[in-house]
């Protein structure tokens, strides 16, 4: 598979919705996990991202203009003991909790399905980073309808284990704008990644359309002691 630049990719896009990286930094010392949205509306353009926890969350800019919290308002980031969760709805609970039960990754999506946003019935797009002895391994799924039909839901599941130094993956809801929106297809695809958080999270960010980015959260976790860092950068901001 043909290495791409994550920046020219978002570049070529001015809406690829919302994203996931995953990766390891090109120095190897830190897993690296990237989540971004994107807005057309104004309820989907009035969210920025919150800490919480050890994960964050979405949250409305301004309360008074939420006209539907329904799709918008979630956790995108959970941690459970070794596992960082990275997803673009609420499924991230449903990972987060059946996986506390001792199911897997993808038995837990398996009770998930794309979303009920007709026409474009968004895909669910989720991420998990799991830290080992030796280092870490991770996986990224998509939830999708079949060319659209709402009967038919799609699931795939890709593994990732003994990630290569700078590099990841990236997986988004959308090929490009339109209506309606026609989903990602084929699975992730494979870019280099920085060892410099700073770099990494500037450039995303200006990559982004100026028009329709939002949100995004950047965290690279430290292999050594599991200790991370982490930038959350909001377009509305105070």
């Amino acid at each position: 598979m043909k290495k791409l630049s994550v920046y020219e990719e978002l570049q070529n896009n001015p809406y690829p919705g919302r994203g996931i990286i995953i990766g390891k930094s090109a120095d190897g010392c830190h897993a690296v996990t990237a989540y971004f949205i994107m807005g057309r509306s104004e309820n989907s353009r009035n969210r920025v991202f919150v800490e919480d926890g050890c994960g964050i969350r979405t949250q409305a800019f301004d309360p008074s203009k939420l006209a539907d919290p329904h799709l918008i308002i979630y956790a995108p980031v959970k941690v459970l003991g070794n596992k960082t969760i990275v997803t673009n709805g609420d499924q991230t609970d449903t990972i987060y909790e059946l996986m506390d039960k001792q199911q897997t990754f993808e038995q837990s999506l398996r009770t998930r399905e794309f979303e009920d946003d007709a026409p474009n019935y968004t895909p669910r797009i989720s991420g998990i980073i799991r830290l080992t002895d030796n280092g870490f391994n991770y996986a990224m799924s998509i939830l999708k309808s079949a060319n659209g039909n709402p009967d038919s839901c799609q699931r795939y599941t890709f593994s990732y284990s003994c990630p290569v130094n700078g590099e990841g993956h990236f997986i988004h809801t959308y090929m490009g704008d339109g209506n309606p929106l026609p989903s990602f297809e084929g699975e992730p695809k494979l870019i280099s990644i920085s060892d410099n958080i700073s770099d990494f999270t500037d450039k995303l960010w200006s990559s982004l359309n100026e028009n329709n980015k939002v949100s995004l959260f950047v965290r690279y976790i430290d292999l050594k002691n599991g200790k991370y860092e982490t930038k959350i950068v909001n377009k509305n901001t105070k």
